[in-house]
């Protein structure tokens, strides 16, 4: 009995990876109209790379080992500490801001259920070198710019975007203490996602009375500019916060994609590496897990041991926008590659067929032949299986004359020319 795949892993066999194709086709054509450059890094990297980023946190999910120069390491689960390896490189010779983008395979022994798998594509971008709001507007644009290319509407899909340093502005304000942010920021990127009752127990055993919980409960119930001004524009450590997201969703708006977002101070992204404006995209129904995410991580460059520059990026999976793409019937039918099938009716006319199809390669068009000798009959219902366009036919009565008769093999309509005459309409 044959062996299936790892769990966890997927075989594409061609409809499959037609599919994939078609993602990775538009990511980079959505990417190369930002003008983002597309890069790539090694499968295999130092452990410790990954150590320095989360700690063990990341380690205990990782596909790890001692390779056999005794050196500790890891297929990679994400592309950022590789991002920051080679912009520490070349860092005083890149312009900037740095525009790339990546589509690793990335790997994570975890947990498999719907929308993870141990390993998946994944479209990374990162703009690094600039601290401006335009820089996040221009980021989430992107993202929303890939979702729209392939059929998505607001109807489907939403941003939701906060700002860490906003919310912690605000959180400190109604009186959290600092020494209790990342336990808070956990408590309230699970909301939504736990029975109210218990994410409000978990609220108040986090910041330690009702009333404190009250008030960060109002604070995530704002959604709009609007509503931030009307209750906390007395805050003083919130108001420059509050005016970089009224001008970031200006930008976004000028940008087109005004419809797409909402504010949402509960998006914190788990990853303690974000400092500023983070979002997440999520499918509107809330039946999948987020299909984007990503915001500004201005420190961690630093911290990898790379050089010290601002950066914000996203990660996009195939794995959610797939499940996404096919129960919305976005994904095209993989079509026919085949442009020509050339067959004879006579065997001694095999070194004649292979001639015609090398002539018509070289004239960039996909052609298949039968590689045994068969029945003319059984040659055309071999390239009607192959989804073959077209019929090129040598008859051995007619081809010592140099003349050929392309069949159409949809309509079934025939055309007898001159070979050559045939080829110069394909020159």
């Amino acid at each position: 009995m044959p062996q299936a795949a790892l769990p966890g892993f997927r075989d594409f066999y061609p409809d499959k990876f037609a599919e994939r194709a078609y993602v990775l086709s538009v990511w980079r054509d959505v990417l190369r109209r930002y003008a983002f450059v597309e890069y790539d890094g090694p499968p295999l990297e130092h452990l410790d790379l990954y150590r320095r980023k989360s700690g063990g946190e990341l380690v205990g999910q990782l596909y790890s080992f001692t390779d056999k120069g005794g050196r500790e390491v890891a297929l990679r689960p994400e592309m950022t500490p590789t991002l920051a390896r080679m912009v520490a490189a070349k860092a005083n010779a890149l312009r900037k801001p740095v525009r790339w983008f990546s589509i690793p395979q990335l790997f994570r022994y975890e947990k498999q259920q719907r929308g993870r798998l141990r390993e998946h594509f994944q479209l990374n971008a990162d703009i690094v070198g600039e601290s401006s709001v335009a820089a996040d507007a221009e980021l989430i644009a992107v993202a929303l710019d890939v979702i729209q290319t392939f059929g998505l509407t607001p109807a489907d899909v939403v941003a939701r975007v906060s700002d860490r340093r906003l919310l912690e502005a605000l959180l400190l304000d109604a009186g959290v203490v600092t020494s209790a942010m990342p336990t808070i920021f956990a408590v309230i990127d699970k909301r939504g996602r736990e029975p109210v009752a218990i994410a409000r127990q978990k609220l108040e055993a986090a910041v330690g009375s009702a009333s404190v919980a009250d008030r960060v409960e109002a604070i995530l119930d704002c959604h709009d500019v609007a509503s931030l001004v009307k209750h906390f524009s007395g805050v003083e450590s919130a108001a420059e916060h509050i005016e970089r997201m009224r001008q970031y969703l200006v930008y976004v708006a000028a940008l087109g994609f005004a419809e797409w977002v909402r504010l949402d101070l509960s998006i914190v992204r788990g990853l303690a590496y974000y400092t500023g404006i983070v979002f997440e995209l999520l499918d509107t129904a809330g039946e999948l897990r987020a299909i984007c995410g990503g915001g500004r991580y201005d420190t961690l460059l630093a911290n990898l041991g790379g050089a010290d520059l601002p950066a914000l990026g996203f990660g996009m999976g195939d794995v959610v926008l797939g499940d996404l793409l096919r129960s919305r019937k976005l994904i095209p039918a993989a079509t026919a590659t085949t442009d020509y099938w050339v067959a004879a009716d006579d065997e001694s006319l095999l070194v004649d067929v292979m001639m015609v199809a090398s002539e018509l390669r070289r004239r960039n068009r996909s052609v298949e032949y039968a590689l045994r000798p068969q029945q003319l009959g059984r040659q055309l219902k071999a390239a009607a299986t192959a989804g073959a366009r077209s019929a090129v036919l040598l008859k051995s009565d007619r081809y010592m004359l140099r003349e050929v008769t392309v069949k159409d093999l949809e309509s079934g309509t025939e055309q007898s020319l001159l070979l050559d005459e045939f080829l110069r309409t394909l020159s």
